[in-house]
C-alpha cells in the first residue's frame, strides 16, 4: 500500500512540474488526427477529404444486396427482410434499412448518413477557396467531384423520399436546423443544376491514377438517371396513386407536361451517348453457354468499354469476424456447398423472366420447357444464374470426395435401399439439407452467379471485381424508354436490339404496350442485380408487380418403378413465400426522430 502510494505522489508531481513548465500544455495539435485548420491550409489533406466523401457511396456488394429487397432475390437468413418485402414499414423502423450492423448500403442509403454525406459536401464548398493549389486544375476537378457526390446523395433522398430540404450549408450546433421539405420539382432542379456544373468542370475520362472518381460522363450519367426517375409515372401521378394527400407537390410535379419531361430524360441519356466514349462490351460465343460464360467475365472484369462510373477494390484474405463492410460478394452469396453463405439468391420469378433463346417468353405450361426449363435460354441466363446441373467449379478440398467436378446440387435424389427394401433420400451439397452448412442452403432453388470470380475461393479471399455504379448499357435501355414514352418505337427497338445482339438474342418486332412490356422485362434481365428494379417498380408505379407471392422450385430425381433413379430431374415451381404491397412503400417515411427534431417537416403518405 505505501508503494501505491508513493506512486500517486510521484505522478501527482509530475504532472505539476509538466503544469509549470508549460501553462498550456493542453493546447497541443494531436499527433492521431489532423485539425480543421490544417486540412484546409493542404491540397493533399482535401483531396484526402473528397476520398472519404465518396465512401458514402457504399457498397452494394453488401451481405443483403437490394435485389432481395423486391422479387428479383430472397436473403436467406431474413434479418427483417420478408418484413420489408410485406410492407411493414413504419416511421420507427425500414426492416433490414434502418440499422447498420449486417446491412450498411442500405443503411448509408438512408436521411441521416446521406445527410451527414451532404454536410461534408458542403463544407468542402465553403472552405475551397481558401486552399493554396498550386495546380487550379486539381481544384476545378475536385470542385466537380463534389457537386456530382451532393447531386448523388440528393438524388438517392429524393428517390426513396421524394421532396426533401435542400441543405447547401455545413450547419453549426448553433444554427437553426428547423426547415421545411422542397418540392419535389425543386429537389430534380437543384440535382440536376450540380450535374451540370460537375460536368462542366470534369475531365470526359480517368487520368493518372484517378480511377474510380466522377467524370464529365459520370455526370451525365447520373443527370440522365435523374430525369429518367423524374419523368416516370409515380412522380407525375402522384393524385392518382395517393388521393387525397394534401401535399402532393412533395412526391411529384404537379405542373408541366410528363412528355416534356420524358424528352429531357432522353436528351440527357443522348448527351452521354454523344460523348462517344463507352460502347458495349462483346460477348462472342456460337451457343447461348458459351456467350453467358463471355457475357459474365464482363461484370468479373476491372475495366471494360462500358465503364462509366466503377468503385475498384482490392483483394484482401477474408476473415469471417471481419467487418462485413468490406464486401465479399463470393462469401455472402456462393452456394453452401462451397463452404459459402448463399445469400440473395434468385427467385423463380427472376429466372422464369430470362426468355428462351429464340426470344420466345419462357413457360412452365410449355411441356418440353418445363420437362427441360435450363436449356435453350437467354445467354443471361447462364452467366447470372446458379442451377441444379450447372457446371460451376471445383468444390473445396474437404469436399471434393463429394464432388470432384463442381456440379450445383440443389436437389434431391429418392434411391432404393435393397438392404431395407425402401426408398432412402440422398440430399444435394447445396441443399438445404445436404452435408455442409445445411442453414445456409437456397431456399429458392437457386444461387446468384452474377458478379462471382470462380477463381477465387471465397471463404479465404474477397474478391477483387468492380461495382459499376453506372455502365453504358443503362444508358441505352433509359434512351430507348424515353422513346417508347414518346411513341418513337422504331427508335426505342434499335437500341434494345443493339444489347440483345451482344448476347445473340433475337430482335425484338413489337410495339405499343407490349414494346413497353417487353423493354422492361429487358431491363430487369440485362441489370439483374445491379440496384435497378428495386426503383423500377416503385418510379413505374407497379408495386403490386414487384411484391407478390415468390417461386421457387423443388427438384427431385424419383424412384422409377424399376428401382433405380431418374437421371433427369423432375423440376416443379412452387410459392415459395407470400409477399404483398401496400402504395404507401412507394416512399420511405421520415424517421419519427427527424420528425420530431424538426417541426417543419411533413410526413410521406400512409405514415401519418
Amino acid at each position: 500500500m505505501k508503494k501505491f502510494k508513493y506512486i500517486i505522489a510521484s505522478s501527482f508531481l509530475a504532472i505539476l512540474f509538466l503544469t509549470a513548465c508549460k501553462k498550456n500544455f493542453l493546447n497541443v495539435t494531436p499527433l492521431g488526427n489532423f485539425s480543421d485548420a490544417t486540412v484546409w491550409k493542404d491540397p493533399n489533406l482535401v483531396q484526402t477529404f473528397v476520398n472519404n466523401i465518396y465512401r458514402g457511396l457504399g457498397i452494394p456488394f453488401d451481405i443483403d444486396m437490394i435485389a432481395s429487397y423486391v422479387d428479383d432475390a430472397e436473403f436467406t437468413p431474413d434479418w427483417g427482410v420478408h418484413d420489408f418485402n410485406n410492407c411493414l414499414i413504419t416511421p420507427d423502423n425500414i426492416p433490414g434499412w434502418s440499422t447498420n450492423w449486417f446491412g450498411p448500403n442500405t443503411y448509408d442509403m438512408m436521411w441521416r448518413p446521406l445527410y451527414k454525406e451532404i454536410r461534408n459536401c458542403n463544407l468542402f464548398f465553403e472552405k475551397i477557396n481558401q486552399v493554396p493549389f498550386s495546380d487550379p486544375a486539381v481544384k476545378q476537378r475536385l470542385i466537380g467531384e463534389v457537386h456530382f457526390l451532393r447531386a448523388y446523395f440528393y438524388h438517392e433522398l429524393t428517390a426513396l423520399y421524394g421532396g426533401v430540404p435542400i441543405i447547401t450549408k455545413a450547419y453549426k450546433l448553433t444554427d437553426n436546423f428547423i426547415v421545411p421539405r422542397n418540392t419535389y420539382a425543386q429537389s430534380i432542379s437543384f440535382e440536376v443544376a450540380d450535374v451540370d456544373t460537375a460536368a462542366s468542370l470534369l475531365p470526359e475520362v480517368e487520368t493518372g491514377d484517378n480511377n474510380g472518381r466522377a467524370t464529365k460522363g459520370a455526370a451525365l450519367a447520373l443527370k440522365s438517371r435523374i430525369l429518367l426517375y423524374a419523368a416516370s409515372d409515380l412522380h407525375n401521378k402522384v393524385s392518382t396513386i395517393f388521393p387525397g394527400y394534401a401535399h402532393p407537390e412533395l412526391l411529384g410535379y404537379t405542373s408541366g407536361s410528363q412528355q416534356a419531361r420524358w424528352q429531357a430524360a432522353k436528351n440527357a441519356a443522348k448527351a452521354v451517348m454523344d460523348l462517344g466514349i463507352y460502347s458495349l462490351a462483346p460477348a462472342p460465343g456460337n451457343t447461348p453457354a458459351s456467350i453467358g460464360e463471355s457475357y459474365s467475365k464482363i461484370f468479373l472484369s476491372q475495366h471494360s468499354p462500358e465503364d462509366i462510373f466503377v468503385r475498384y477494390f482490392t483483394s484482401q484474405t477474408w476473415i469471417e469476424e471481419n467487418d462485413w463492410s468490406v464486401g465479399n460478394p463470393g462469401e455472402f452469396n456462393e452456394p453452401n456447398g462451397y463452404n459459402c453463405w448463399g445469400n440473395n439468391t434468385p427467385t423463380g420469378d427472376l429466372v422464369d423472366a430470362f426468355e428462351m433463346a429464340n426470344g420466345t417468353p419462357f413457360s412452365w405450361n410449355n411441356p418440353a420447357e418445363a420437362a427441360a426449363p435450363y436449356k435453350n435460354r437467354d445467354p443471361r441466363f447462364y452467366a447470372d444464374i446458379l442451377y441444379e446441373g450447372a457446371r460451376w467449379k471445383p468444390r473445396p478440398a474437404s469436399l471434393q470426395k463429394y464432388d470432384p467436378i463442381g456440379i450445383i446440387q440443389v436437389g434431391t435424389w429418392q434411391i432404393w435401399d435393397a438392404t431395407t427394401g425402401t426408398m432412402v433420400e440422398k440430399h444435394g451439397l447445396d441443399s438445404r439439407n445436404g452435408p455442409v452448412a445445411d442453414w445456409n442452403g437456397t431456399y429458392t432453388g437457386y444461387y446468384v452467379r452474377k458478379f462471382i470470380d470462380p477463381s477465387v475461393d471465397a471463404q479465404y479471399v474477397a474478391q477483387a471485381i468492380p461495382w459499376r455504379f453506372f455502365r453504358y448499357t443503362e444508358i441505352l435501355l433509359n434512351y430507348s424508354e424515353a422513346c417508347i414514352e414518346l411513341g418513337e418505337d422504331a427508335e426505342a427497338r434499335t437500341y434494345i436490339n443493339m444489347i440483345r445482339h451482344r448476347v445473340g438474342m433475337p430482335d425484338i418486332t413489337v410495339s405499343g404496350d407490349a414494346l413497353l412490356q417487353a423493354y422492361r422485362n429487358e431491363r430487369r434481365v440485362e441489370m439483374a442485380y445491379e440496384e435497378q428494379r428495386f426503383f423500377d417498380v416503385r418510379r413505374w408505379a407497379i408495386g403490386s408487380s414487384g411484391y407478390h407471392p415468390v417461386h421457387a422450385v423443388k427438384v427431385v430425381y424419383k424412384l422409377l418403378q424399376n428401382h433405380k433413379t431418374d437421371t433427369v430431374p423432375t423440376i416443379t415451381p412452387y410459392v415459395y413465400q407470400q409477399r404483398s404491397w401496400k402504395d404507401k412503400a412507394y416512399f420511405f417515411p421520415i424517421s419519427r426522430n427527424e420528425m420530431n427534431r424538426n417541426d417543419k417537416l411533413i410526413q410521406n403518405p400512409g405514415y401519418e
